[in-house]
């Protein structure tokens, strides 16, 4: 999924109010998803226009990211209860992207290497496919997702301890939300196999998802992941070692 970067600087609103305004990229599916939160556990829109690229959104304060728990028990913890906090029903008429259409992602993968799978590991390469095509045929009912709900895409806030910024906006089963903070917020967490058992459990906790289903989730996305970050010429290698982390799970 290569995008291009939005630009974010600090501004003063008209009333002398610090905000913060995101340019560039496409916005559509963000400020569709942060207008149907209202705010509540995800940043607040002041104002917005997709057509010319411009999003303002309240400023958060002190606004340190969940890291600065340096807890990762209590973040995997505050994390889901904000998924859990976030996720609604889809309205009846909507343009978001589905799991399905991030899956084919992988399809991606295959043509750039003619049917093979270059740098990355063919055996993990495959078990994505498997897995990403096993639990989107067994899903649940679609709801809207964060789609990047990771630690440092929840921030400390003065009118409540955490809020979420920078939704994808995305409709899958509410357990594929779980990938994104599996694989952060750094490769140590990530591919120590103590970290991420205690991660499932805190999750499966707190969420009541099956373990096995999450781990998968973790899996598929990771080497999803790893590819979107092959084709934007960024470091992959993390990612494809966290996915082999999680297949011992």
């Amino acid at each position: 999924m290569s995008s291009v970067k939005a630009g974010v600087s600090v501004i003063r609103t008209a009333n002398g109010e610090e905000a913060v305004l995101k340019t560039g990229g496409d916005m559509k599916s963000e400020i569709d998803a942060l207008r149907l939160y209202c705010g509540g556990a995800a940043v607040r829109v002041l104002d917005y226009d997709a057509d010319r690229g411009f999003l303002v959104l309240e400023r958060l304060q002190p606004g340190e990211p969940l890291t600065s728990l340096r807890n990762d028990e209590m973040e995997t913890r505050i994390a889901a209860q904000t998924m859990r906090e976030l996720w609604r029903p889809l309205p009846s008429s909507h343009s978001f992207a589905t799991s399905g259409d991030w899956a084919d992602g992988m399809k991606a993968l295959r043509n750039r290497f003619q049917g093979g799978t270059g740098p990355f590991p063919q055996r993990l390469v495959e078990t994505a496919e498997t897995l990403f095509a096993e639990l989107l045929s067994s899903s649940e009912p679609s709801v809207l997702l964060h789609g990047d709900l990771h630690h440092f895409n929840i921030l400390s806030a003065q009118r409540r301890p955490w809020v979420a910024i920078d939704p994808k906006g995305l409709a899958g089963e509410r357990a594929y939300d779980v990938g994104a903070l599996l694989r952060n917020p750094d490769p140590t967490l990530c591919t120590n196999v103590e970290v991420q058992r205690r991660r499932i459990a805190v999750l499966r906790e707190e969420l009541q998802f099956d373990p096995q289903r999450m781990v998968g989730w973790g899996v598929a996305q990771a080497v999803l992941s790893a590819w979107w970050s092959f084709e934007d010429g960024e470091e992959w290698e993390s990612a494809c070692a966290c996915a082999e982390t999680l297949a011992k799970l």
